[in-house]
């Protein structure tokens, strides 16, 4: 049984990955932090497996210095 996907919000993704709203924005500009989807006209999330998987990337990183 495949796992249900779950979509975070703006608050939740800053709590989790310890950045604030402009950082989050900036990174993904730059290609560096997943793309939120759209929920509405005026409401977007993101993936959590998305958040996790760019969360394991950073530690990797961080292992291989």
């Amino acid at each position: 049984m495949s796992k249900p996907i779950k979509v975070l919000r703006r608050p939740d993704v800053e709590l989790r990955v310890g950045l604030k709203r402009s950082a989050l924005y900036k990174a993904i500009a730059q290609n560096r932090f997943p793309k939120p989807i759209s929920l509405g006209p005026h409401s977007v999330g993101w993936i959590e497996s998305e958040i996790d998987a760019w969360l394991a990337e950073r530690i990797a990183a961080r292992k291989a210095k």
